[in-house]
């Protein structure tokens, strides 16, 4: 959820090639396509695809083409793990991150259609405990504000109550919510969050007595056809054919942990393939429809989720893709809407540790496209799939390959010149005001806990006390900041640490910022603020 797509807004990271990355093996590792029902894909699609993996230093991609209710293509590229040779096909399974959100938002609509809930009735009515910070907020939050990112909460807020892997189940996070403070007031601004895709999933179990999971896969994974596919993040490293996740780290793509915990899986738990996910976008694009002729839901739930509810910001992309500029873009019910080249898009992108993925569908010439990755490159997933959207709608498709190189070099590079140049202004001759043992101690944070501060063998560390990984040095940095390096270097997540001082020398409180701009929206320490317990 890396990432908890946004894509998780995700981070781009440059490695050797591997073998299985050469060319040569690519075309070894390459299988033959699986139920190809309809017309034949684009001419070519082959040979692309390899271009963006050895771009972009993917290891493995299985890629899924439905149109007019067929699959054209649902088949795998490359290897599984850089270093052995399985193969990627339309079976293996990849996180899908937060395009599980589109699953818990139609599982709401079967609600919805069923008479147990309602879009526009609050949240307490069918969870009483439930509260916000704002009371207010409380009580005016319906189940439809819980899927569209308008609550107030900042970007990320509260995601590390889960992320990395935290101790904490899901009705705990859930209890937590009314300790954040809002950044803006309700309904007035954009800010992409998954804590609240806990709550829709609480709200199913209330509303059911079934859980998230048991829910989704009985009512839609089984009755779509998924039966390859899972709902749990604690599978996500199991089965013979599932892709390893991959990342770059200190300048080189290697295999990363899986990410295991099942306490918000309603915002980004779901395990897929190629072939499951073309099954679940032909029933999207059919308003519900089912290949049997039963259906899922009726074409008024297919209004609600693709529904602009949230205007989002429209930013200006470089002139060779300005192309890519809509003229609205906003968030529906678990899709972004937005136009492209005259047709209405709905899309979603995710984020895991190690997998990147896109959906996208063109409704009105009955197209989907289906980007599943093992590494963390939405360059590579935006390559190949606005390539085929540009085929399919007869545009002549821009070298998207080459202009997406060029932004990852810029990215890297802004990356670079502001860790330079914090650490140009850095004082580091500004020791810190007290002596080390004075900043040991319990500090806690009322929506987060308790973060332990203590002095090892002369040296400051610094322990989150819900989330193992969480867990390292502090390396004085100036005056009274230091930096977290967490022993984890997987989390590309060190953060500032600042303790502010009263008076008479005593510590008021900590606040903590990440220390890198590549450091994933997750990891949202700028929220915490924590105070020493006595």
């Amino acid at each position: 959820m890396r990432r908890y797509a946004a894509i998780k807004q995700s981070n781009y990271r440059t490695i050797k090639l591997t073998a299985c990355l050469a060319i040569s093996l690519l075309a070894i590792c390459l299988p033959r396509p699986i139920e190809a029902q309809g017309a034949a894909p684009p001419a070519g699609i082959d040979g692309y695809v390899m271009q963006v993996m050895r771009t972009f230093e993917v290891p493995g991609l299985s890629l899924a083409i439905v149109k007019d209710g067929r699959v054209v293509l649902a088949r795998g590229y490359g290897v599984r793990e850089l270093g052995k040779p399985e193969k990627v096909d339309g079976h293996t399974l990849f996180g899908i991150a937060s395009n599980t959100k589109a699953f818990t938002s139609t599982a709401l609509g079967i609600l919805v259609e069923e008479g147990r809930i309602e879009w526009d009735a609050p949240v307490i009515r069918y969870l009483p405990s439930f509260a916000m910070y704002d009371p207010f907020v409380t009580r005016e939050m319906t189940i439809r504000d819980l899927l569209v990112h308008r609550s107030g909460l900042g970007l990320g807020a509260g995601d590390l109550l889960w992320w990395p892997e935290s101790d904490l189940d899901r009705k705990e996070i859930v209890r937590r919510l009314r300790y954040i403070k809002p950044k803006t007031s309700f309904r007035s601004a954009y800010a992409y969050d998954n804590v609240l895709y806990g709550v829709a999933g609480e709200v199913i179990e209330a509303v059911t007595g079934e859980s998230w999971e048991d829910f989704v896969a009985r009512r839609i994974l089984a009755r779509v056809g998924m039966t390859e596919s899972n709902v749990r993040h604690s599978r996500g490293g199991s089965g013979t054919n599932t892709a390893t996740p991959h990342a770059k780290i200190n300048g080189t793509v290697q295999p990363v942990a899986p990410f295991t915990s099942d306490n918000v899986n309603p915002a980004g738990g779901i395990n897929s393939n190629a072939l499951d996910m073309a099954r679940w976008v032909m029933v999207q694009l059919d308003s519900g429809r089912l290949a049997d002729g039963g259906r899922l839901f009726h074409p008024r739930t297919t209004r609600q989720l693709w529904g602009m509810v949230t205007p989002m910001p429209i930013g200006n992309p470089p002139r060779a893709l300005a192309h890519l500029r809509p003229s609205f873009r906003g968030y529906a019910l678990g899709f972004r809407v937005s136009d492209y080249r005259g047709h209405k898009m709905v899309s979603h992108t995710g984020g895991l540790p190690g997998y990147v993925s896109r959906v996208t569908m063109i409704p009105d010439i009955g197209l989907g496209v289906v980007v599943l990755t093992n590494q963390e490159s939405g360059f590579a997933f935006n390559a190949v799939t606005y390539y085929l959207l540009d085929r399919y709608l007869g545009a002549d498709p821009p070298d998207y390959v080459g202009v997406y190189r060029s932004l990852a070099d810029a990215r890297r590079a802004r990356i670079a010149r502001a860790v330079a140049q914090s650490t140009s202004g850095r004082d580091s001759l500004a020791g810190p005001s007290l002596p080390l043992e004075r900043y040991a101690g319990t500090y806690t944070d009322r929506w987060y806990g308790d973060v332990y501060v203590r002095l090892e063998n002369g040296a400051l560390t610094i322990e989150f006390s819900h989330t193992r990984a969480l867990t390292g040095r502090l390396e004085h940095w100036q005056y009274d900041t230091f930096v977290a390096r967490w022993n984890d270097r997987g989390l590309r997540a060190d953060a500032y640490v600042t303790f502010q001082l009263n008076a008479d020398g005593s510590i008021d409180r900590v606040k903590m910022a990440p220390f890198s701009p590549e450091t994933d929206f997750s990891y949202d320490f700028q929220d915490l603020e924590l105070r020493r317990r006595e």
